[in-house]
């Protein structure tokens, strides 16, 4: 069978594949302990889901303009001006289905074919397989001192002839970091002087720990909304736990936000009418779910961090916010492909190899999960690792004994 040479490039997401792997073996009845994943266990805001039925009662489920209900624009309009301080207009905004679409009809937009955008390292999985689903570059810049917090000449120095933008993750998934002000008005001061596109993925940025609190991009632009190349990407599936939901949006110059516009029209048109009710309904609604789900983030970051040092080997950053942790486990193996199917093989525990966000030997460890998990989960890890652990493992009535080394 003959397939493009863009589908022969891009792979499975590897996130993906790992949530269908444990939905697989639980469904068989196996003990999975799934620390891979991103999705909180606390439930969508009650606005949202009354927002809903509301709208479902109705029967009155049509077609949405591809950019975007009024009513959900609206909302956007008004979580813009509060969260960054800029009024925008409704021409400024696009509801997508998912942040990851509107980043990828962004990417679109503004990337032709051998142009390059670059990314901080670690990077979310996606980025390298959207550029490409562009015909696109995608460009790792990995931190020069050996931290997960990026400063601009570590952007600078890979920025050529053929660089059309910057996205930037903060915080970040997998490594949880908070970037500084310092260098988002860096990137932003430097990107506006170099005329390329800044995309900020800020799908985490109100879930963040220890007393730190979320700044804005547009804090430090010298430019108006329509002069500027800045597009911010935000939704609610992190935030609000609706991740099943797939709204997301972006708010950018009326230019760009058109183009996206016209290319999601063709793609998928609108989002469900349905669901944005539901966005809009948590957006507008009582806000006290997401501090629920920080406070209850920030408490399961505690434990497993905790957990982690108690292993021998195990090199840990505390994440500032996100549901991840990326630990070093590169004393173990530095394969962390091999490292994260040992782990699932043997004592069915999921993680995902860091080598899918751009660095090999780390794993990137969920604690959005159970505070039972998280323990259980790095007890098992340690059992199956460390090799002063005993012989044998007990789970539930299920006796594992360890055959490697």
């Amino acid at each position: 069978m003959s397939l493009s040479q863009i589908a022969r490039s891009i792979k499975a997401s590897p996130t993906l594949a790992l949530n269908e792997k444990a939905a697989i073996l639980r469904e068989k009845g196996d003990p999975v302990i799934h620390l891979g994943g991103g999705e909180p266990k606390s439930r969508a805001p009650m606005d949202a889901l009354l927002a809903a039925v509301n709208s479902l009662n109705t029967g009155e489920i049509r077609y949405a303009p591809a950019d975007g209900t009024p009513e959900l624009k609206k909302a956007i309009i008004r979580y813009t001006e509060e969260f960054y301080h800029k009024k925008v207009n409704p021409e400024n905004v696009i509801a997508s289905g998912g942040a990851k679409q509107a980043i990828m009809v962004a990417m679109q937009a503004i990337l032709n074919p051998q142009e390059e955008i670059i990314y901080p390292a670690p990077y979310w999985v996606s980025y390298p397989d959207m550029a490409k689903l562009c015909g696109a570059i995608g460009v790792a810049a990995l931190p020069e001192d050996g931290t997960f917090y990026p400063r601009l000449r570590d952007i600078e120095m890979r920025v050529g002839s053929y660089t059309k933008a910057v996205i930037i993750n903060s915080p970040n998934n997998p490594s949880g970091a908070m970037y500084s002000e310092e260098f988002i008005a860096d990137i932003v001061d430097f990107c506006e002087r170099k005329g390329i596109y800044l995309i900020m993925d800020d799908i985490y940025h109100r879930l963040i720990f220890d007393g730190k609190k979320p700044f804005s991009a547009y804090d430090y632009t010298k430019k108006s909304v329509e002069e500027s190349k800045l597009i911010i990407v935000n939704g609610v599936s992190k935030q609000y736990a609706m991740t099943g939901f797939r709204i997301g949006w972006a708010v950018g110059n009326k230019k760009v936000i058109e183009a996206m516009a016209n290319i999601q029209g063709h793609q998928t048109s609108g989002p469900s009418v349905l669901l944005q009710k539901a966005a809009a309904g948590a957006i507008n609604g009582i806000q006290s779910s997401v501090e629920s789900l920080r406070v209850t983030l920030e408490n399961n970051r505690n434990v497993l961090i905790e957990q982690l040092r108690s292993f021998t080997g195990v090199k840990v950053s505390v994440p500032d916010g996100t549901f991840y942790c990326f630990a070093d486990f590169s004393a173990y193996d530095k394969d962390s492909q091999k490292l994260s199917k040992l782990l699932i093989d043997k004592v069915m525990v999921l993680t995902v190899p860091g080598k899918e966000f751009g660095l090999d030997g780390f794993l990137r460890i969920s604690y959005c999960g159970t505070i039972k998990d998280i323990t259980e989960g790095v007890e098992r890890m340690k059992w199956a690792l460390d090799p002063n652990s005993p012989n044998e493992l007990y789970i539930g009535d299920r006796k594992l004994v360890r055959d490697w080394s």
